[in-house]
């Protein structure tokens, strides 16, 4: 079972003045991106015998490709291993995605990724496996790569509203670089989800907030900004504030 509220963050990517409102709710620390990850050629190689094992352990899930005989053997040894040192799978591939989250958290991003693949490759319902596999593509700019994965883990953990949240935000980015609208009602869509499932969240209420914006719904924008608020002063960005007043004066007349 997933610790929803155990994982506090990993992740900051800013847009224009929406610094903390983009932020994902699994996580508040940059991470460095300095690390080599997926290479362009690594991306956009269509045969199968032009990646290397090596590349292929930091490829989401494995790049989701046919796999090698090299790799069918390392697999089988690793899951072996692992039968001997754990009392299950389960219980192993919680133990790689721990560390998955400990090496995301250090920057060190290839590191990171092939620790979730391996608690992928243990336990396909993982949640945690997808949803740190997802920050990774998100901290390399890769969004749609980022929700594709995470909807995998939210397939396996649909209640978990941290997941979601981080969900939405992608959508949200995405929406604020290409003008997607099918992302940016996906976005809505989660986040009330997840407003319903935690109602007294500042997070997710915030990112409601930037929600509404996005719609040029500045009314609905503030009201949600004002619920964040009561609950918790910490979560509110002033960058953003200053964005939507801009839009519409505080209806309330708190923020002058």
């Amino acid at each position: 079972m997933i610790k929803i509220w155990s994982l506090v963050v990993y992740v900051s990517l800013p847009v224009w003045a929406w610094a903390q409102p983009l932020q994902f709710v699994s996580s508040a620390r940059s991470a460095d991106t300095a690390g080599r990850g997926q290479t362009t050629a690594v991306a956009n190689a269509s045969a199968t015998a032009e990646i290397s094992l090596a590349d292929r352990r930091i490829l989401p899930l494995f790049g989701e490709l046919p796999k090698t005989a090299g790799q069918i053997d390392e697999e089988i040894k690793f899951l072996m291993d692992c039968d001997q040192s754990f009392t299950s799978r389960h219980e192993a591939s919680d133990f790689f995605a721990a560390r998955g989250w400990d090496y995301l958290n250090g920057g060190q991003l290839d590191t990171a990724a092939h620790r979730f693949n391996l608690a992928w490759l243990l336990n396909d319902r993982n949640a945690e496996s997808y949803w740190g596999m997802g920050v990774i593509c998100y901290q390399q700019n890769k969004l749609p790569d980022a929700a594709r994965i995470l909807r995998k883990g939210l397939a396996v953990a649909d209640t978990n509203v941290v997941l979601m949240t981080d969900l939405a935000t992608v959508q949200i980015k995405q929406f604020q670089l290409n003008q997607d609208a099918i992302a940016l009602e996906e976005a809505d869509t989660l986040l009330q989800r997840a407003n319903a499932l935690s109602p007294k969240s500042a997070p997710i209420l915030l990112k409601l907030s930037l929600s509404r914006f996005a719609y040029a719904d500045y009314a609905g924008a503030w009201d949600f900004f004002h619920q964040a608020h009561v609950i918790d002063i910490g979560a509110i960005d002033v960058l953003y504030l200053s964005e939507l007043q801009a839009k519409l004066a505080d209806p309330k007349g708190i923020f002058k």
